[in-house]
């Protein structure tokens, strides 16, 4: 069955990675599937996003959610982390740095501001020591 874009858009993203489905006006829809880059020995920094909130809701697989308790110099002090819960929404507040890590049959929904980008999501590098919480938080919820 053929859809007219005027009434209907279908969207869909089944590759690794990140990618935008839809945008209108100021928000976003995206999804985010399972990459080798976001294996808690392979993630290299945190983000924020100066301008929005983003929400994240678990769809398939498994996904953990890491934020960053961050000093006025943005060192980080403290990472918390939420195994998602399917169907569950997750609002990780605008400024506050996070990252994720998914199974290999992961996906999450995104939606975010439609001007979310590079020079609005400053970016926290992160060394072997987080690296290594972060591995310690995932197998604690993943076994």
């Amino acid at each position: 069955m053929t859809t007219n874009k005027q009434l209907l858009e279908v969207s869909e993203y089944n590759a690794e990675g990140y990618s935008p489905l839809i945008d209108y006006q100021s928000w976003r829809v995206a999804i985010l599937n399972y990459i080798d880059e976001l294996e808690t020995d392979q993630i290299d920094n945190f983000q924020c996003h100066t301008e929005t909130d983003e929400v994240f809701v678990l769809l398939a697989g498994k996904c953990i959610l890491f934020c960053a308790e961050t000093d006025e110099d943005n060192n980080i002090i403290d990472i918390f982390s939420w195994d998602m819960v399917p169907n569950k929404a997750y609002n990780i507040k605008r400024g506050v740095y996070h990252t994720h890590t998914l199974s290999e049959d992961g996906q999450v929904l995104i939606i975010e501001n439609s001007d979310t980008c590079d020079r609005n999501s400053p970016k926290i590098m992160i060394d072997d020591t987080v690296r290594n919480k972060l591995g310690q938080l995932a197998s604690g919820s993943w076994g």
